[in-house]
């Protein structure tokens, strides 16, 4: 099996629609400028369509795309647009949340889940469109790489083994835990019947698997990929 990338999608600002790219740097801390913004209240919680220890639920957040232009990463939303970190990107997010917010870049609280690099496998999402009959489009799962399977949750399987790509190697680590975000129309993608409870029921809530950047490099889409040995 050659484990080619199919795709390839970043998230400039965290929890806000992404983009869709061709390539991408890969290095220590993942996939280059992925998740390097997020829209943060006046306490250092940040948006999110969920409730923890980092984040609060701001639905808003998602209804805004995010994307890179040159050096500068543009938010779009409402037909309008702004550059992240500007005071009118800040003062109508505040307004629409209705708290004062900024969109700031990384600092000490990490902008990222679990792991660096999330990935899923073609043949996961199709079982689950046919299995639950839900809308199962990845971008609803914010994964980084869809990479092709032939079988559903094959990426399951590679848990604590190395995929070699020609200027990368991933190490893949954990499956990872889905949260209401998944269900929520975002990114281009409807929400429609409940992924989450169909996964809860059957799959322990968990889809795709996490990997860290073992050598730091990038990856392309149409890479075919192999395991170490």
């Amino acid at each position: 099996m050659a484990f080619r990338v199919e795709s390839i999608r970043r998230h400039p600002v965290r929890s806000m629609g992404g983009e869709q790219r061709k390539a991408a740097k890969l290095d220590e801390r993942g996939m280059a400028g992925d998740r390097w913004f997020a829209v943060r209240d006046a306490e250092g919680f940040l948006a999110s369509g969920k409730v923890t220890r980092r984040f609060r639920r701001r639905d808003e957040v998602v209804d805004f795309q995010a994307r890179t232009e040159g050096f500068s990463v543009e938010v779009s939303g409402n037909g309008q647009g702004w550059l992240a970190g500007s005071e009118l990107l800040d003062s109508h997010l505040s307004e629409r949340m209705g708290t004062p917010v900024q969109v700031l870049p990384e600092a000490d609280v990490p902008h990222q889940d679990g792991g660096q690099v999330s990935l899923i496998g073609t043949a996961t999402p199709v079982w689950c469109a046919e299995r639950w009959g839900v809308d199962a489009d990845p971008r609803r799962l914010r994964v980084n790489l869809v990479i092709e399977t032939s079988k559903p949750f094959v990426e399951d399987c590679l848990i604590g083994r190395e995929l070699i790509y020609p200027l990368t190697r991933l190490h893949l680590g954990e499956r990872i835990p889905r949260c209401r975000t998944t269900d929520l129309a975002q990114d281009g993608a409807v929400g429609g019947a409940s992924w989450l409870k169909a996964l809860g029921g059957e799959r322990e809530g968990c889809l795709g698997v996490y990997a860290t950047v073992v050598t730091p490099g990038s990856v392309m889409v149409g890479d075919q990929g192999k395991l170490a040995r």
